[in-house]
């Protein structure tokens, strides 16, 4: 519900966001490897990273060592107005973690890891 909230005061859709988000979290991403993160196929990408691009918060750039590769690259200047949505979220979980010992925050880290690899491992055997 946050993400949804996020994408409707930046004038994006769910999928357009979570691109977003991918990108800004894995870093420059091709249009191939945004299909691996998120499902999406090949014409729905392309789509998708046209729509980023017209509003100014993506670029296609060519890869330095390829040519033949084309990179999706985040506008970060244009997203900079847009940080002040988390502001919230952030203080909020700042002040969550500090409740907890640093040994108890492991805990929590390793069952988040241990989690996402069972969730990782359910998805590729719901696609094969």
């Amino acid at each position: 519900m946050f993400h949804t909230a996020v994408a409707a005061r930046m004038g994006l859709g769910m999928t357009e966001e979570k691109a977003l988000d991918l990108l800004q979290r894995h870093g420059p991403l091709t249009a191939g490897e945004l299909c691996e993160h998120t499902g999406l196929a090949p014409a729905s990408v392309s789509g998708l990273i046209d729509r980023l691009e017209a509003k100014e918060l993506v670029r296609r750039v060519r890869d330095a060592r390829d040519r033949r590769r084309v990179i999706v690259e985040v506008n970060h200047d244009r997203l900079a107005g847009f940080g002040e949505l988390f502001d919230d979220l952030v203080s909020g979980l700042t002040e969550l973690y500090a409740s907890y010992s640093d040994e108890q925050l492991e805990l929590i880290l390793d069952f988040l890891t241990r989690a996402t690899a069972v969730q990782h491992a359910a998805t590729t055997r719901l696609e094969t």
